[in-house]
């Protein structure tokens, strides 16, 4: 055992000698058939720094800020809060959990549609100066309980509206006068903030209006005598280089046009998922199984297996784990742990559900497995954003095991890059995992 000063909160598996993120999903799927069969999380400590130079190499004009409600993990926080990012919170909570990890108040945003009096309250305690503002009634609580707060102006964009009922920010028409109100009221107003969601069919479009949109709102600003000098661009980054390439691509030339280097503004932006999500690997247990009659109309002939559909009941589901799948987020088919698919491999229409029995309890509504056995585990990738009610603030459920892992050349990788963990993860303990 190689510790860190204080008391460790977490153990953290150093993989020596060829030890791979499967080996240890393994040895702890072993450990868990010895006893009650629980699911469990791996986390890929390693992964969070992959991305952040992927970040780095890609967008380095771009400052990100962490959006904490992606993933409160305080294992993430003080992994990405040693590597300099700045962190966007949506409550007192998370504003507090930030600040017990050493990160300066500066670094810190308030952001949320309609944010609690006692978190403005507690910003304002903590020397947390900038708030996102997306409406008039926001401005007045914000200058009577925090009147030294610096505002970004939340504006709406077409993109964002179009894929959520409850579009928030200002319009480009409105800004005009709550600029003027915020004058009037003593609180100043130091940049604006955007999102364009990952699902935007037209980046460059909506980038070009956004971005467009912005600087009238700067240019405004500026003639009412603000100092305009921060821009957030949002979220809205998937965990692929390839899409953060094309991001970068519609981004820049509009940047260097409406935001150059010269003016001096900082831009930042709130990449999320884009850190986290492949970081995570949730296991799940099969441990009920159904066969019935196949009911999928829609699958060739070839693709059906003597019209039988197998439903698998695993020991996590929608009240647990996978909670986002009730706000419309679709699961993607797990793979099947120490199971190489062949070719000639018979697989089978199959629905994967959680163990309540409700019918509101579907995990996967429809995937081609091959036929698995109670005892069968499942491997669900990609899981670092996916509500895992270990990783919430406010959860009061109980938690499910967490391994965080990370390899000796990524370790060695973060030490290069001028990282040192040691002191900024106080928490961690390390234990060499050997093959």
């Amino acid at each position: 055992m190689k510790g860190f000063p204080d008391k460790p909160s977490y153990i953290l598996e150093l993989l020596e000698g060829g030890v791979t993120l499967e080996d240890v999903i393994d040895g702890h799927i072993c450990e868990q058939d010895q006893v009650e069969k629980s699911a469990f999380v791996v986390g890929d400590l390693g992964a969070l720094m992959r991305q952040h130079t992927c970040w780095q190499s890609v967008v380095p004009q771009l400052q990100p800020y962490y959006p904490v409600k992606c993933n409160s993990s305080p294992a993430v926080i003080e992994v990405l809060a040693s590597f300099g990012l700045g962190f966007v919170c949506a409550s007192k909570a998370e504003v507090s959990l930030v600040l017990e990890h050493g990160v300066s108040p500066e670094n810190i945003i308030l952001s949320s549609a309609f944010k609690q009096l006692g978190h403005i309250k507690y910003a304002a305690k903590n020397g947390i100066q900038h708030l996102v503002c997306e409406n008039e009634a926001e401005l007045s609580k914000i200058a009577r309980l925090h009147p030294d707060a610096k505002l970004l102006l939340q504006l709406t964009t077409e993109a964002h509206a179009a894929e959520t009922s409850m579009p928030f920010g200002f319009s480009l028409k409105s800004c005009r006068h709550l600029l003027e109100a915020a004058k009037e009221l003593g609180v100043q107003v130091v940049g604006a903030a955007f999102h364009i969601p990952s699902t935007c069919q037209d980046a460059q479009q909506a980038y070009s209006r956004a971005l467009s949109d912005a600087r009238c709102v700067f240019d405004m600003g500026l003639d009412l005598g603000f100092n305009m000098s921060i821009l957030d661009i949002g979220g809205g980054f998937t965990g692929s280089e390839f899409q953060l390439k094309q991001v970068e691509s519609a981004v820049r030339p509009l940047l260097d046009a409406y935001f150059p280097q010269r003016s001096g503004v900082q831009v930042l932006a709130q990449p999320g998922y884009f850190y986290v999500a492949s970081a995570f690997t949730l296991a799940v247990g099969v441990i009920g199984k159904e066969m019935v009659a196949n009911h999928w109309e829609n699958l060739s002939q070839g693709d059906k297996n003597e019209d039988t559909e197998f439903l698998y009941y695993m020991n996590e589901g929608v009240y647990g784990s996978f909670s986002h799948k009730l706000l419309g987020s679709v699961i993607t088919t797990p793979s099947v742990h120490k199971h190489a698919l062949c070719a000639d491999e018979a697989v089978y229409p199959s629905s994967l559900w959680g163990p309540s029995l409700d019918q509101l309890d579907q995990v996967v509504e429809r995937c081609l497995l091959p036929e698995l056995m109670v005892g069968d585990w499942l491997l669900f990738s990609n899981m670092g954003t996916c509500g895992l009610e270990e990783f919430s603030c406010a959860s009061t459920s109980s938690q499910l095991p967490v391994y965080y892992t990370v390899s000796t050349s990524d370790w060695y990788e973060m030490q290069e890059a001028g990282v040192v963990l040691e002191g900024a993860m106080k928490n961690f303990s390390m234990l060499q995992y050997s093959a």
